[in-house]
């Protein structure tokens, strides 16, 4: 039975190390400045800076977790199957691939993003929410191609 593979998962190009030397090099120069404005009378400073870098180290570590999500989406001869998987959880849905449907809604605004879908029979799974527009397109073409319309399954190709 043929089988196709597919994973995608957010592009996380800084390091921990990365994010630790930016976050300390931030935190010095920002207590920094804030602790001399302190020494002049102006002491409101260091506690919004204070506040600042919490802010900070707090979305550092939002991102650096991502690097850990992944989706995996099987195609096979019968099924449609996407496992997302997070640092602490992990979720499969899988769709008959006959009745499988791909859908790229269009966002209602400009600085929303476009929603990606594999629906079947009532159920739908979103797929692809960390990629850029331009990748999202690219999967929902590559997707269409794979699992076709509802009624429709083309035949797999694997050495694509």
């Amino acid at each position: 039975m043929p089988l196709l593979r597919i994973v995608i998962c957010p592009n996380c190009s800084l390091s921990v190390r990365g994010a630790l030397v930016f976050f300390s090099s931030a935190c010095a120069l920002s207590l920094g400045i804030g602790a001399v404005f302190a020494l002049f009378g102006l002491w409101p400073v260091l506690p919004a800076a204070g506040l600042e870098m919490i802010l900070l180290g707090w979305a550092l570590h939002e991102s650096l977790a991502r690097r850990h999500t992944t989706q995996t989406l099987t195609i096979t001869d019968a099924d449609v199957s996407v496992e997302s998987r997070d640092r602490s959880s992990s979720r499969q849905v899988v769709f008959q691939r006959h009745w499988a449907q791909v859908k790229l809604s269009c966002p209602a605004s400009r600085l929303h993003p476009s929603r990606l879908t594999i629906e079947s029979r009532g159920r739908r799974c979103e797929v692809g929410g960390f990629l850029t527009e331009e990748e999202r397109r690219g999967l929902a073409l590559r997707l269409r191609r794979l699992i076709g319309r509802m009624n429709e399954s083309p035949p797999l190709a694997v050495g694509r």
